[in-house]
């Protein structure tokens, strides 16, 4: 009897462990897909289009789990943690320009969108963040490719 309760606990430890080890895996290639510069082409449903201002970007680099990138008017940089497809964006530190209103509430409408953000897709090298709470699409970003 005591044989097959230790037999019992290792298999349920052993199949524990390579689930955890397989998420670690699914995560570290997350990070890897996810990684590169994207140019942000909608935020809540909206052109991104800046006018004369510089185009709003992001990047995410895996190494660290960093995500920079610029606002349109001002450049940011942070944290972000994952979790299969869930990602939280930590708080991020933006720099003070200021820029004419239009290209600000573009620039607040980019940052709540990070803010909010609770998970992510990424198909054909667009990338689209979703709402923490409701899953609605919060943001797109097409991945600048190096040729």
């Amino acid at each position: 009897m005591k044989t097959a309760a230790f037999l019992t606990t290792l298999i349920v430890f052993i199949f524990a462990s390579s689930c955890d080890e397989t998420k670690k895996v699914l995560d570290v290639a997350g990070d890897v897909q996810l990684s590169g510069t994207y140019t942000v082409t909608q935020i809540n449903n909206l052109s991104s289009d800046t006018g004369k201002a510089t185009e709003q970007t992001l990047s995410f680099a895996a190494l660290d789990r960093s995500i920079r990138g610029n606002t349109g008017c001002n450049t940011f940089f942070g944290n972000y943690t994952i979790d299969l497809y869930a990602i939280t964006i930590g708080n991020l530190a933006v720099t003070e320009k200021g820029c004419v209103a239009p290209i600000m509430t573009k620039e607040r409408n980019f940052l709540n969108a990070l803010k909010n953000t609770g998970s992510y897709s990424l198909q054909d090298d667009t990338l689209t963040l979703l709402s923490k709470t409701d899953r609605s699409v919060l943001l797109t970003a097409k991945k600048q490719t190096t040729e």
